[in-house]
């Protein structure tokens, strides 16, 4: 049950960055942006899963929270933090540099 909800969180993320950036910037731009959430989000989670299954056993903390999931929560927080960071700047900060001209 909780790797359905991680997975429906990604899933809605990138749908929601998708339409964003269509409705911004262009469809390729959109695309792109797609191309690359799918891209981290694939190589992270083979990567924490190879660090899970050195540390964790294959039952991890309970029969809903395996070392699967365990990988994919870490995964989850790390790409929140990367994802706030790239995709939601703070847009104040630079427009408050900016001079009138």
């Amino acid at each position: 049950m909780v790797i359905a909800v991680i997975f429906l969180t990604h899933f809605l993320f990138a749908v929601y960055i998708f339409i964003t950036k269509w409705k911004k910037e262009s469809a390729g731009s959109a695309f792109l942006n797609l191309i690359f959430i799918i891209l981290l989000f694939s190589i992270g989670w083979s990567v924490l899963a190879m660090f899970a299954k050195l540390i964790f056993e294959p039952e991890g903390f309970g029969k809903h929270f395996d070392r699967d999931t365990i990988g994919l929560s870490v995964l989850t927080i790390i790409e929140y933090f990367f994802y706030r960071i790239y995709y939601f700047k703070d847009n104040n900060s630079t427009e408050a540099g900016k001079e009138i001209q």
